[in-house]
């Protein structure tokens, strides 16, 4: 097929995403997107907010960029006597900007176009989403830094990790580019500086979806449950 007509037949379906990113993790310069460069450096970046201070502080003050580890909390499980049966909590590493993040990109209209396009939630079920949040919070950018190609990218990483049917994560590229594959490498180059920049953590359990669901509960897209399809 034509390079034309791929391309309308795209342009038909959504508006065309750009891959292009203002990111210190993603390139900067994905077709001919102009801004300062930011040098990146080779280890995964913090996901500490305070990241970017001056490196020439004392040790005093570099030590307090440092966020301490999350300490566990315990809860009581049982209580029969005088013995009690604690169970331990895991404390979540999402912070509330990272919901506020996501529910700024579920406005998106390219993202509320695909979600509206996927009635089947073959790549969009709540946990499936769910893991996006938690993606961003592993990624270590700013919030104003997330853009909706961080969306589908933290999604197409999703489906890859928990569907056993890969088939339907290629919907993402027929929604997003049509038949064309010209942007399809373009794609995974991003993808892979995502993995990287998330310190290639990218499992996460059916505890942490859970809990990222219950922040807000009340947030729409929860409700995107396949077990409730008929």
């Amino acid at each position: 097929m034509a390079a034309g007509e791929s391309s309308s037949q795209s342009e038909e379906q959504c508006p065309q995403l750009s891959t292009t990113v203002s990111s210190p993790v993603l390139d900067e310069d994905i077709l001919g997107y102009q801004e300062p460069r930011v040098e990146v450096s080779p280890q995964a970046p913090s996901t500490s907010p305070k990241r970017n201070r001056d490196l020439s502080d004392s040790e005093d003050d570099l030590a307090e960029l440092v966020d301490p580890e999350p300490q566990p909390l315990w809860s009581v499980e049982t209580l029969c006597g005088l013995r009690m049966k604690l169970k331990r909590r895991r404390m979540s590493t999402v912070r509330p900007e990272h919901h506020k993040v996501f529910t700024r990109l579920l406005e998106d209209p390219v993202v509320k176009k695909f979600l509206a396009w996927d009635k089947m939630l073959r790549v969009s079920d709540k946990y499936l989403l769910s893991m996006v949040i938690a993606y961003f919070s592993r990624a270590g950018l700013f919030s104003w830094q997330y853009r909706p190609i961080h969306f589908f990218l933290a999604l197409y990483l999703a489906s890859d990790m928990e569907e056993d049917n890969q088939a339907p994560k290629q919907d993402i590229f027929y929604f997003l580019y049509g038949k064309s594959y010209a942007q399809r490498p373009m794609f995974h180059k991003l993808r892979f500086q995502f993995i990287r920049s998330m310190g290639w953590k990218i499992w996460v359990s059916r505890e942490e979806c859970e809990e990222i669901q219950a922040y807000n509960p009340e947030l729409w897209v929860w409700a995107r449950d396949r077990t409730n399809l008929t």
